[in-house]
């Protein structure tokens, strides 16, 4: 049994299922799912298309999805959360003695049944993180979060009045996005260059980003500038909020920003400096030129997790691991 890491198929024997388009079809049908949870959609229809008769064949097959979906998927980090998630329960299914395909059945059955409460997640979160806003606060957030756009849409529900500085996210340029959804619910924003943060700082009371993913000691992997974001906030006694489903905490504990999966890109120095295509640099060029796309956070710069098991602190997100690993 074999897969291909660059067409995203794995091959089941008699036939062969394409992991990686279940994958991005899970993502374009749905603009709410998270990664996680769209991994751990694939991965239940890998095995429902499978014929696995054995359970050597079965969790072969898994391995060859996870792999396959870890090897094709840019964004590495939510991705791996939703397979360590899935892999968990195959572990429990595997060791819990049953037969084969009691195993299958129930594994499947647990995996819908922990999408279907996941996806429950972002509005428990908005419901528990609009304590955190304030009559007449400013707040400052980063591009465009599903879960932060969420909290601050339900605090303007209960009449909240507050004001959002958005910056502007580049290279996606997210802020644009959040401001259109938050405008819609006629919160005031004010979109602000990624460089303006420090000059804005002053006048806000809280910032308030999402995450990609949340590691094992508290700290966040999310959309390049976050980490800076945070050592500002802290200078200038301001305090800094994450927020994140728990599915996207994984087993990860970086020391540096050099230690993501991401962090093989190798920045180049020149004394020739031109876009990739050899013409001259141009104000947008920066966009297309080979940047990181996230940076962590260390848990000394964050003042709290918002998430679907309550506001938690940095330090506790290791001992939710435990529990959910062991």
């Amino acid at each position: 049994m074999t897969s291909t890491l660059a067409s995203g198929i794995v091959h089941l024997g008699r036939g062969e299922f394409d992991i990686l388009r279940t994958y991005t079809d899970i993502l374009k049908r749905d603009e709410e799912i998270t990664m996680p949870l769209a991994t751990i959609e694939a991965l239940v229809s890998l095995l429902e298309s499978s014929n696995a008769t054995t359970m050597s064949e079965f969790t072969d097959i898994i391995q060859r999805g996870i792999q396959v979906l870890k090897g094709a998927v840019n964004n590495r980090i939510s991705v791996a959360a939703g397979c360590d998630l899935f892999q968990s329960s195959v572990t429990r299914e595997v060791n819990g003695g049953k037969d084969f395909d009691v195993c299958k059945r129930s594994l499947i059955s647990n995996a819908k049944l922990f999408s279907s409460q996941a996806r429950q997640c972002r509005s428990k979160i908005s419901r528990i993180g609009k304590n955190i806003i304030k009559d007449n606060s400013t707040i400052l957030i980063h591009s465009f979060s599903r879960v932060v756009t969420a909290i601050l849409l339900h605090a303007a529900s209960q009449n909240t009045r507050f004001k959002v500085f958005v910056t502007e996210g580049r290279p996606t340029n997210g802020g644009k996005k959040a401001c259109q959804k938050l405008n819609e619910m006629k919160i005031p924003t004010c979109m602000i260059l990624d460089a303006a943060v420090g000059y804005v700082m002053g006048m806000v009371d809280l910032v308030l980003v999402g995450a990609e993913g949340v590691v094992e000691s508290g700290g966040l992997i999310n959309q390049l500038g976050a980490y800076q974001l945070s050592v500002l906030a802290r200078t200038c006694h301001k305090p800094f909020y994450a927020a994140a489903e728990s599915h996207k905490f994984i087993r990860l504990f970086p020391l540096s920003q050099y230690d993501l999966p991401t962090a093989h890109l190798i920045l180049k120095f020149s004394t020739d400096y031109q876009s990739k295509d050899g013409s001259a640099p141009n104000p947008g060029s920066i966009d297309s030129l080979d940047n990181p796309a996230l940076d962590y956070t260390p848990p000394e710069y964050i003042s709290g997790l918002i998430t679907d098991l309550g506001v938690l602190t940095p330090s506790a997100v290791s001992e939710e691991l435990i529990r959910r690993y062991l």
